[in-house]
């Protein structure tokens, strides 16, 4: 017998409604603890609600239990766009400090904070953009700071709405790179919201296929289906190659991988 998969997250029968509209309806998954989970559907399928319901930024109906320790579990997030005003005179030291230092910016980053920024740059390989004004920031530079941001919590569940949105070719490999990563030195948990089934096929190691309700979820190659995304996605959408995925194996020692793998 397979030995049950530890849950990071665990969705029972989660529902949303907003004006009459259902927006989820009856989500049930698994998120494994330690691995990448990659939320994929179409627009409009609830993902970016998921989110929210397990952040606590909308009611719903159902269950959502985060157990990614035995103490109460830190969540960090990296939204998919920041809205801001891109004229402001604040550096990227500024901004990683404002959560953490008392006194006044304008009275200068305080040392340990402008070292602790540089740290955390340094791991998403953005030390460079340290003293660059936040709205100088090309696409894939803010989202690297976003995560930097989201690090400085040290996360036991890293939560991301579309990671690769605005973000140039080159940009979501260093990012998707990054990401790899620090997932398996820090032994987080990765939850992450995607458009990009190609991200999705080489980073992920769970799956779940979410239009509403959930379709599929497991191993991404024996979730992206044909099938299952046909079914999410609607004909001649979404396809993909499995030859072209990693090794379950290689990807990920959870349960949830390891009980296909050897079969």
């Amino acid at each position: 017998m397979a030995p049950s998969v530890e849950a990071a997250v665990r969705f029972e029968g989660v529902t949303v409604e907003r004006g009459g509209v259902l927006i989820l309806d009856q989500v049930s998954a698994t998120v494994p603890k330690g691995s990448c989970t990659a939320i994929i559907g179409p627009n409009g399928s609830g993902k970016t609600t998921l989110l929210l319901a397990l952040l606590g930024e909308i009611d719903y109906q159902g269950h959502i239990i985060v157990r990614c320790n035995e103490s109460t579990p830190r969540i960090g997030y990296v939204p998919q766009r920041l809205h801001f005003d891109r004229g402001m005179p604040l550096t990227v030291s500024e901004f990683l400090a404002m959560g953490f230092q008392k006194h006044p910016l304008w009275f200068g980053v305080a040392g340990v904070f402008r070292q602790q920024a540089r740290e955390r740059l340094a791991q998403v390989k953005a030390e460079h953009v340290l003293d660059r004004q936040i709205g100088a920031l090309s696409g894939g530079e803010l989202q690297r700071v976003l995560l930097a941001l989201a690090l400085q919590q040290e996360p036991d569940l890293l939560v991301l709405d579309e990671p690769s949105a605005g973000v140039d070719f080159q940009g979501e490999l260093v990012f998707c790179e990054v990401l790899d990563d620090l997932r398996r030195q820090k032994g987080f948990t990765l939850l992450m919201v995607s458009h990009d089934l190609a991200t999705v096929t080489h980073h992920a190691t769970h799956v779940i296929c979410l239009n509403r309700r959930v379709a599929a979820e497991g191993p991404p190659r024996h979730t992206l289906t044909n099938e299952n995304l046909t079914a999410i996605f609607g004909m001649h959408m979404g396809l993909v190659n499995s030859r072209s995925m990693p090794d379950d194996r290689a990807q990920c020692s959870a349960p949830c991988c390891q009980e296909h793998v050897d079969a």
